[in-house]
């Protein structure tokens, strides 16, 4: 399989980047710092923004699947650290994402969102609800919201991902999924753990057109 992954320099997306290669896929990334991407025979590299077009266009050539760990980020994991990314960032590629994978006719793609965004704001602890409603944090739940609004009125085979608390544990773990909060998740996930479902849920047709919260 060849897939696009974008997200590739963050914390979670160099994990699945890793993931995607023991699976023995072929990986196109599209990043705006290409240099901070590892040399590899199955990689190709395209700089450049997932919010223009030519630019998606270029690196999804050839491809049969999405995997996007796109995120708004912080200048720290300070909730009220300035922002990097823009406030519509998510919502902006993933309307794009839609428009150009339908013009090559690509159907499959899973999206990293966030425990708390939509309906599952109301199953998390009530102290991190209020970081969201009175912190920077909220700026990014608001864009995957869009994101996922967008996504979801779209034709294509999606999977939302939404994982929990992020730890960077490297210890291999089974995943709860979680489905309308059944079972109840827990607090923590790791970003490995993450990274390879996210990777795995390319070839999981019972995902398909799915939302899930992993813990």
């Amino acid at each position: 399989m060849k897939i696009l992954l974008l997200g590739t320099t963050g914390r979670t997306g160099k994990l699945a980047l890793q993931e995607a290669l023991k699976k023995g896929f072929q990986v196109n990334c599209l990043a705006r710092n290409s240099e901070r991407i590892a040399s590899d025979k199955n990689i190709s590299v395209f700089e450049g923004d997932p919010t223009q077009k030519s630019d998606l266009e270029k690196a999804i050539e050839g491809c049969d699947a999405v995997i996007s760990v796109l995120n708004i980020s912080r200048t720290s994991d300070f909730p009220w650290a300035r922002l990097r990314t823009p406030e519509f960032f998510l919502s902006d590629a993933a309307k794009l994402l839609v428009e150009v994978m339908t013009e090559k006719e690509i159907n499959r793609i899973t999206v990293c969102s966030a425990w708390g965004v939509n309906e599952t704001k109301k199953d998390i602890p009530g102290w991190f609800r209020w970081f969201i409603n009175n912190s920077n944090i909220g700026v990014a739940y608001k864009d995957h919201e869009r994101q996922e609004k967008i996504l979801t009125e779209s034709n294509l085979d999606w999977t939302i991902v939404r994982p929990v608390g992020l730890g960077n544990s490297k210890k291999s773990t089974e995943i709860i999924q979680s489905f309308n909060n059944n079972p109840k998740p827990g607090l923590l996930v790791s970003r490995l753990n993450v990274a390879r479902y996210l990777v795995d849920s390319l070839e999981r047709t019972d995902l398909v057109r799915r939302k899930v919260v992993v813990s």
